[in-house]
C-alpha cells in the first residue's frame, strides 16, 4: 500500500479534504448501484486526479481505484447489453502491445524498476481495451468526454489560477500535488492542456448532458483560456508548440480563413507585453538550443537510443534508459556584435530519460513494440478522418458526428506532437482517448448495421401481391 502523502497545510485541512473526497466517491459509486456505467467513470477520474495522493490518510487505506474497476468490470459482464458487440482492430493492437511489454519486463535491463512502472501501464492497456465495450450510445461516449474533460480541468484550472496570481516558473508551479508524476509534471500537463481544447469547443456547441447555453459556454470560454495559461505557468516549450499547432488545426475548418489568420496573429502580439518576461526567454531557448543544457540533454539522449537499439532491437524493458551515460559540449555565445565569441562548455550526464515518447518506446519496446504503439496512433487519426468525411454532410441528428471525430482527431494529433518532447507514450489519459475513438467507431458501426437490418416500407406505388 503506498504511504500517504502528508500535506504542506497541516492535518485539520488535510481531513477536511479527504471528507469531502470521501463524500464524493460514495455519491458516485451509490449512484453506480443504479447506473452502472457510473463505475466505468468514477475509475476515470481516479485515475486522472489521483485523489489518493491527497488524501492524509483515510483514502490511502482502500484501494479505490482496483475497487471502481472491479465493479466496473462485474456490472458490465452481469447487467449490460453485448447485442451486436463488436472488437476493433485498434483493440488488438493495443492487446498485443500489453503482451509485448509483458514480455520486454520479464527479460528487462532493470527488472525491479521495470516492474514499478509495468504495474501501472498494463492497468492503463487493459482498462483502455476494455473501455470500448461500454460505450455502447451517445450519452455513454459523452459521459467518458466530460468526465475525461472536467477531472483533467481540476489540474488546468488550479494552474491556471496560480499562473494569474504568480506567474508560475519552470519547475516551480505547484499543481495540486507537490510531486510530478503522472499529469501533475509541467511539460505534461501543458500538452494535455491544449489537446483537450477542441473537445472543449465540441462540448460548447453539442453537447447534451449540460445543453450549450449562455453557462456551459462560459466556462467553456474560462477552461480554455486556463489550458492556454498552462504553458505559460509551466514554461514548456512544449506547450508552445502544441498552441501553434492547435491554431493550424482549427484553420481547417474556419469559414473565414483569412479573418482567423489576422485575428490570431492580433491575440498574439497583444498578448506578448502581459507575458512574463521569464516566460518569453525560455521560449527562446527553442531557436537556440544548443545553450539550453534540457535540449542540448535530449538530443542526446535521442542519439543514444537511437545507437542502443540498433544493438538491441526488442529493446531493454523499462526504465532501459537508467544505463544511459552522455557527454556533450553546451554551446553559448558571448559578446556582441564583431565580438561574438562561441564558449563550450564540456556537460557529462547519465541516467537521463527519453523526454520523447516515440524515443521512449523504442528505447524500451525496441522495433516491434514502437511499431505496434504507431499504429495504434496513426489507426486511431486515419479512422477519426474516415468518419469525419462520412458525416460531414449528414443529416441534423447527426451532425455531432462529424464535429466529435474533428475534435478527437485534433486532440491525437496535438497528443503525437506534444509527446515528440515528453515521455508519454503510454499515459493512461491518452489511451483513454483512444478508448473514446473506438467507442465512437464501433457505435457508429453498430447504428450503420442496425439501419441495414431495419425493414424498408413497401413503396405506395408497387403493386399488391397476387394471392396464391
Amino acid at each position: 500500500m503506498r504511504a500517504p502523502i502528508i500535506p504542506e497545510n497541516g492535518d485539520g485541512v488535510a481531513a477536511v479534504r479527504d471528507l469531502a473526497f470521501i463524500a464524493f466517491l460514495a455519491a458516485i459509486f451509490a449512484l453506480g448501484l443504479r447506473r452502472p456505467f457510473m463505475f466505468v467513470l468514477v475509475y476515470v477520474y481516479i485515475d486522472i486526479v489521483s485523489p489518493q495522493r491527497m488524501s492524509y490518510f483515510l483514502l490511502n487505506a482502500f484501494p479505490i481505484s482496483a475497487m471502481a474497476v472491479g465493479f466496473a468490470v462485474l456490472t458490465w459482464a452481469a447487467l449490460d447489453d453485448k447485442r451486436d458487440m463488436r472488437l476493433a482492430p485498434r483493440q488488438g493492437l493495443m492487446l498485443a502491445l500489453l503482451a509485448w511489454c509483458w514480455f520486454t519486463t520479464g527479460r528487462a535491463d532493470f527488472y525491479d524498476d521495470a516492474l514499478f512502472k509495468w504495474d501501472w501501464v498494463w492497468k492503463a492497456l487493459a482498462f483502455a481495451i476494455f473501455l470500448p465495450l461500454t460505450l455502447r450510445t451517445r450519452l455513454r461516449i459523452e459521459g467518458l468526454l466530460l468526465f475525461m474533460l472536467l477531472s483533467v480541468s481540476t489540474i488546468i484550472i488550479v494552474g491556471g489560477v496560480k499562473t494569474v496570481l504568480s506567474g508560475g516558473g519552470y519547475g516551480e508551479l505547484k499543481l495540486l500535488v507537490s510531486n510530478n508524476s503522472g499529469l501533475f509534471e509541467g511539460s505534461i500537463i501543458s500538452a494535455v492542456a491544449i489537446c483537450v481544447i477542441p473537445i472543449v469547443l465540441w462540448f460548447m456547441r453539442f453537447g447534451t448532458v449540460f445543453p450549450p447555453d449562455w453557462r456551459v459556454k462560459l466556462f467553456g470560454a474560462g477552461l480554455i483560456f486556463a489550458c492556454l495559461l498552462m504553458p505559460v505557468g509551466t514554461q514548456a516549450r512544449t506547450g508552445l508548440l502544441c498552441i501553434g499547432l492547435l491554431a493550424i488545426l482549427m484553420l481547417r475548418d474556419a469559414k473565414r480563413r483569412m479573418l482567423y489568420i489576422g485575428s490570431a496573429v492580433a491575440l498574439s502580439l497583444i498578448a506578448i507585453p502581459f507575458l512574463p518576461t521569464s516566460f518569453t526567454d525560455r521560449m527562446g531557448t527553442i531557436r537556440t538550443y544548443q545553450s539550453d543544457a534540457s535540449a542540448s540533454t535530449r538530443i542526446e539522449v535521442w542519439k543514444w537510443t537511437w545507437a542502443y537499439v540498433q544493438q538491441h532491437p526488442l529493446g531493454g524493458g523499462f526504465e532501459a534508459y537508467r544505463q544511459n551515460k552522455i557527454a556533450y559540449d553546451k554551446i553559448s555565445t558571448e559578446g556582441e556584435g564583431n565580438n561574438v565569441t562561441i564558449v563550450r562548455t564540456p556537460e557529462v550526464d547519465k541516467a537521463r530519460a527519453y523526454h520523447s515518447a516515440y524515443f521512449e518506446m523504442l528505447g524500451e519496446q525496441g522495433w516491434p513494440g514502437f511499431a505496434l504503439w504507431l499504429m495504434i496512433h496513426l489507426g486511431g487519426i486515419f479512422r477519426m478522418e474516415v468518419l469525419r468525411r462520412r458525416y460531414m454532410k449528414a443529416s441534423e441528428d447527426q451532425a455531432w458526428i462529424s464535429p466529435l471525430a474533428t475534435a478527437l482527431q485534433h486532440a491525437h494529433l496535438i497528443y503525437l506532437l506534444g509527446s515528440s518532447f515528453v515521455g508519454i507514450a503510454l499515459n493512461p489519459f491518452v489511451y483513454m482517448l483512444v478508448g473514446a475513438q473506438i467507442g465512437l467507431d464501433t457505435y457508429l458501426a453498430r447504428k450503420r448495421s442496425e439501419e441495414g437490418r431495419r425493414p424498408m416500407n413497401r413503396r405506395r406505388d408497387s403493386p399488391s401481391p397476387v394471392p396464391a
